[in-house]
């Protein structure tokens, strides 16, 4: 048997009228829905035909330029962009969109009224007929002008940074030049009077005046260590690095017990004890290691306890040339253990014993130049600094 027809409900009796009314208030809320989500949207719309003229475009475009939706009508998309955009349509914008039929995020601004610009971003699309033939466009646009703003600041703040960075480049390379020739002219007239000073000690002196030129002495020994550290200072910041001159005579002992003579002539007040192998045999820059051991010296002269002695040890195990200096006093602290080596890091100091700061920095220096290390260890016993490097320089790896 036939399936007999069910009753249609859409367009005859009293139910299909009541769904009839429904269906109507709900397309009709939904229009305005849409109606209103176009106008009124976060963003700008815009419809365009093939050839770019607005055929609708919302309030929201309209509120941000200060003009009416209904005066848009009929011009073309690009009469709303500075002359800057509409080269940019002419040129990408409507080529693009033709060729591909959408892009996104193209950076525009729109001419506001008042001369004013509103930076924007566009989106874009073109519909096409079965044939591939445009239809119309429709254009989604958003206010970019926090983004821009942010931007222009991102960029400002790298340039301000870049800026920055080439004046303190340039300041401390005319610094580091500064001192490099600061040095070099220091050692001359250094040397004119360390010179009338021997031949003045050659002369009949009393006691006093004996003393007198003993200070003097040491003080020319101070100021000349106080040259060699800036100078290689100086000179590892502009590039060249510390430079090594080995000894083909690989008797060590003499230049350290010289330096330890020297230093004792200008403590007179301290103590310092040093134990040093005879038959030391080492690979070495003779006058780099008297400076290293100069620099830890007068290092701990400087911070050690002025009632204990600095104690300095020098020998060869295993392959490795080792050389330690002690002293008592006060442990160093954490904080200042983490910068010792850092150039023009003093720590406490005497008033009477200000420096520069160079002088672990220029040994740590020495003893990388060597392929050694220099190790400390403090405590409230005493702060011992430990330089260690290979015999043979053969036997440093070079990386």
């Amino acid at each position: 048997m036939p399936e007999p027809q069910r009753p249609r409900t859409d367009d005859r009796g009293d139910e299909g009228l009541s769904l009839s009314g429904e269906d109507a208030e709900a397309g009709a809320a939904a229009a305005n829905d849409l109606e209103d989500l176009f106008e009124n949207a976060p963003c700008g719309y815009v419809s365009t035909d093939k050839d770019g003229r607005i055929t609708r475009a919302n309030a929201t475009l309209a509120q941000w330029i200060s003009a009416s939706a209904a005066d848009l009508v009929g011009k073309r998309f690009s009469e709303l962009l500075t002359i800057g955009g509409k080269l940019y349509y002419e040129t990408h914008f409507s080529p693009l969109l033709r060729m591909q039929g959408s892009f996104t995020e193209v950076a525009l601004d729109l001419a506001c009224e008042g001369g004013r610009k509103l930076p924007v971003l566009v989106n874009a699309v073109e519909r096409r007929d079965d044939a591939g033939k445009p239809l119309f466009v429709r254009i989604t646009i958003f206010n970019a002008s926090e983004r821009r703003r942010y931007e222009r600041s991102l960029v400002e703040a790298k340039a301000a940074a870049e800026q920055a960075m080439h004046a303190e480049h340039a300041a401390a390379e005319l610094r580091e030049q500064f001192i490099a020739v600061l040095g070099h002219d220091l050692r001359n007239p250094l040397a004119s009077i360390a010179g009338g000073i021997r031949l003045i000690g050659k002369e009949s002196v009393s006691e006093r005046g004996r003393k007198v030129l003993d200070l003097m002495e040491g003080s020319i020994v101070r100021a000349s260590t106080l040259i060699d550290n800036v100078m290689d200072f100086a000179r590892a910041r502009l590039g060249s690095g510390i430079g090594l001159s080995p000894d083909p005579n690989t008797r060590i002992a003499p230049v350290i017990e010289q330096v330890v003579a020297e230093l004792r002539s200008i403590a007179r007040d301290r103590t310092i004890q040093a134990r040093i192998d005879p038959d030391l045999d080492v690979e070495a820059d003779h006058g780099r290691i008297g400076q290293l051991v100069s620099n830890l010296l007068g290092n701990a002269l400087t911070h050690g306890s002025a009632e204990q002695p600095v104690r300095l040890t020098a020998t060869t195990a295993a392959g490795m040339f080792e050389i330690s200096v002690a002293n008592g006093g006060a442990p160093i602290s954490p904080d200042a253990m983490e910068h010792l080596f850092q150039p023009f890091f003093r720590g406490s100091v005497r008033p009477s014993q200000q420096g520069l700061g160079l002088g672990l920095h220029i040994a740590a220096e020495i003893a990388k130049a060597h392929g050694g290390t220099i190790g400390v260890a403090s405590d409230d016993v005493e702060t011992r600094f430990t330089f260690t490097m290979p015999c043979r320089q053969e036997a440093v790896e070079v990386e």
